[in-house]
């Protein structure tokens, strides 16, 4: 019996000792194809330059201006916004006659023609959340229209879909009459960009101004 687990033993290390020159055998193979690789890519990286000779490194720009000519400056994003305002102004007519686009009942409201027509009512009740506001309170005619356009076509460009407009009741103009309250509505549907709009709850501004919604970006 000893002399059998002695066989076994002895056979058990022999295995062992296999096993251990069959993982060097291995690692040398492994080891030996990598250094082979690597030289076959300096073969390879040192025939590539010998292919493409002599290189020179780019300047960091390939641009060149024309001599006495000064390289013309990036436009100042204060110069586009004047112009997109100045452009906008110039869509927004005080000669159009919204009143028969208007529909006044207790409420005045508009619905651009496509808009379901319980659009106004979800609006009053305040369906889409108030994102964005502006007062006009104080401005002259020309001023209100250039500063409604730039706030609805920034508005747009946010994604933003519910503004409030605020153009004041008058009480503190001539004659107790609100001007802007009068061309407010008239310029609003001038934009395509205005689906609807309705006159404010009384806690949200009441008849000095104006909720509206706005196409989705």
């Amino acid at each position: 019996m000893k002399a059998r687990s002695l066989k076994e033993l002895k056979k058990l290390r022999q295995q062992f000792a296999a096993a251990q020159a069959q993982a060097a055998k291995e690692a040398q193979a492994a080891q030996t194809r990598q250094q082979a690789q690597a030289r076959q890519r300096q073969s390879d990286h040192a025939l590539f330059l010998r292919a493409i000779g002599a290189v020179q490194p780019l300047k960091a720009s390939a641009r060149h201006e024309k001599a006495g000519q000064a390289a013309r400056p990036a436009p100042l994003p204060r110069q586009r916004q004047q112009d997109e305002c100045a452009a906008l102004r110039e869509t927004l007519s005080d000669e159009f006659d919204a009143s028969t686009l208007l529909h006044v009942d207790e409420h005045l409201s508009y619905l651009r023609a496509g808009i379901g027509p319980d659009v106004p009512a979800r609006l009053r009740r305040g369906q889409w959340a108030v994102q964005r506001q502006i007062d006009l309170h104080g401005l002259r005619v020309d001023q209100a229209r250039q500063a409604l356009a730039a706030f609805i076509a920034a508005a747009c460009r946010s994604g933003v879909r519910c503004v409030r407009v605020v153009h004041g009741k008058g009480h503190g103009s001539p004659g107790k009459t609100s001007v802007l309250r009068a061309k407010v509505p008239g310029w609003l549907i001038q934009k395509h960009e205005v689906l609807a709009f309705v006159q404010a709850r009384p806690p949200d501004g009441g008849a000095g101004a104006l909720l509206v919604l706005l196409r989705a970006a």
